[in-house]
């Protein structure tokens, strides 16, 4: 059984500002989806991306743009549109709170200088992660956090399957957002980024090299948090495991 140390006053703040984050973001999506399907409803179409749903929703509600709809219609999709866009600045406001976390908290600062990890992931990670030092290695943490694959026996072989999906789901999620952003990264600037990220993505497809690459920031997240380090280049040898 694992005892979880008991968290600071700061850092169960800094979770409930996470907690207010993902549920908002929720809520704008749902927001914008269903502004999007009422307006299929009538042949109307928004470009992809959250970015032109905004500006979208932004020329409704300023009547910079007009759509030739029965007035119910017309009046719940600007409702939509209001309300997204009252989530989006509440969302801002909070994304200004963690990154004011973030350049204060020492643990944080450090976190922030592992490529693949912002903000949010190092102020998550750093509320969440009361005592690094409950983890043997980063090995075990990564486990934790359920990035190591399931060991499967048939016919007395051994076979990686899935990751486990094991504990923390929204830090998880966090550092995989990470290492999809460094793999999109590699895709375009190849010649900007490790080669050894590169010679990860020969050897595996990207969803796959994504939760590889998981794997290993949590193992050097691990290790800045145990040790007092900031991350260095020496530490890049464990991104090529």
């Amino acid at each position: 059984m694992r005892f979880v140390p008991v968290k600071s006053r700061e850092q169960q703040a800094g979770l409930s500002l996470h907690r207010v984050r993902s549920l908002l973001i929720r809520q704008r999506t749902q927001l914008v989806n269903l502004m999007r399907s009422q307006l299929g409803e009538f042949g109307l179409a928004i470009p992809t991306g959250l970015g032109q749903a905004l500006t979208k929703a932004r020329q409704l509600v300023d009547d910079e743009v007009a759509f030739d709809l029965p007035d119910p219609a017309s009046e719940i999709i600007a409702l939509l549109a209001r309300q997204a866009l009252e989530i989006h600045a509440r969302l801002r406001e909070i994304d200004l709170r963690i990154g004011a976390i973030q350049r204060s908290d020492d643990v944080a600062r450090r976190l922030s200088t592992i490529p693949g990890i912002g903000p949010v992931g190092a102020t998550a990670l750093a509320a969440t992660v009361a005592d690094p030092h409950q983890f043997r290695s980063g090995r075990q943490f990564a486990a934790w956090l359920g990035l190591t694959p399931r060991q499967k026996s048939s016919g007395g072989k051994e076979r990686l399957g899935s990751i486990t999906k094991m504990g923390d789901k929204y830090l998880r999620q966090l550092l995989v957002i990470g290492a999809t952003s460094m793999i999109r990264r590699a895709k375009d600037k190849p010649d900007a980024v490790d080669p050894r990220l590169i010679a990860l993505l020969a050897r595996k497809p990207a969803k796959l090299a994504s939760i590889a690459l998981a794997n290993k920031i949590a193992r050097i997240a691990w290790a800045i948090m145990t040790r007092g380090e900031v991350y260095h280049a020496r530490h890049l040898p464990a991104l090529a495991a």
